[in-house]
């Protein structure tokens, strides 16, 4: 645990030195690939054998009060394993509600979807980036779009920290009791999206952690138990990134993860 709290507390000041760049900075471009040449063994194996996963655009949603460069790690350990169109959606720190941020979302996804001749994408969101892909994929039709959604210490069953901050319209929706959270208790029973969900028990921000499942009856959803990561470090470690690789390196939904919950130890992505 206090390793995990070290990690956590590096990764943060890091991150908080890399962020100034991402309000100056756009988001990286897709690889513009052709041939395997200068790809290594294992990208190589993905693009050819896997040549629909390995295209399948990658859209990449950060959380609250941040930008892009959170997913720097993550996005460089996909694109050594082979995946080459990954990109970012960045809806700005005055956000003040879900709802809006997921009309804003589709019309990213249609964007990307026009522009990638794909019909469905993968959506990774951490934080309160995994809350607004999951209400635009349950409730405003989005699963027609998604094939997989990876969510990482998102407060699907909202967080007790948002009770100290209700003042403000976007914390309410993260209360466990608020409508919100209601609304994507109801029922959506033609939502057929993958979901991945990983929760971890060092988790500052998601209290308490287990509120960062996905328990709904109607929804294909993974569950995956992290241990000694916390929330920062969630898109920085090495475990998970492999797992999500693994995941998305099969289309088919009953490839991939094991079927009951996974547990994973931190280990930092190299």
């Amino acid at each position: 645990m206090a390793t995990g709290m070290a990690r956590e507390a590096g990764w943060v000041t890091a991150h908080l030195m890399a962020y100034p760049l991402g309000l100056l900075t756009e988001p990286s471009a897709k690889a513009d690939r052709h041939t395997l040449g200068g790809l290594s063994p294992q990208q190589r194996g993905l693009v050819h054998y896997a040549v629909d996963a390995a295209a399948t655009p990658i859209l990449l949603v950060h959380g609250i009060v941040d930008n892009h460069t959170i997913f720097s790690s993550l996005e460089r350990a996909l694109r050594r394993r082979g995946f080459t169109d990954l990109s970012s959606f960045d809806y700005g720190v005055l956000t003040s509600d879900v709802r809006a941020t997921a009309e804003d979302l589709a019309t990213a996804i249609e964007k990307l979807v026009a522009e990638s001749g794909y019909e469905k994408v993968h959506v990774i969101g951490h934080s309160l980036g995994g809350l607004i892909t999951r209400y635009y994929v349950q409730r405003m039709g989005g699963h027609e779009r998604v094939h997989t959604v990876v969510t990482l210490g998102t407060p699907h069953r909202g967080t007790a920290l948002a009770r100290a901050g209700s003042l403000l319209p976007l914390i309410r929706q993260l209360r466990p009791d608020s409508d919100l959270i209601a609304e994507l208790d109801e029922p959506a029973p033609d939502c057929d999206t993958r979901f991945i969900a990983f929760h971890s028990d060092l988790d500052q921000l998601i209290l308490p952690s287990r509120n960062a499942r996905i328990d709904h009856p109607d929804l294909r959803a993974r569950n995956v138990a992290v241990h000694g990561i916390g929330h920062m470090s969630l898109t920085n470690d090495g475990g998970i990134a492999f797992q999500i690789a693994a995941a998305l390196a099969h289309l088919d939904e009953r490839v991939g993860l094991d079927p009951h919950e996974t547990t994973v130890a931190g280990s930092l992505v190299d």
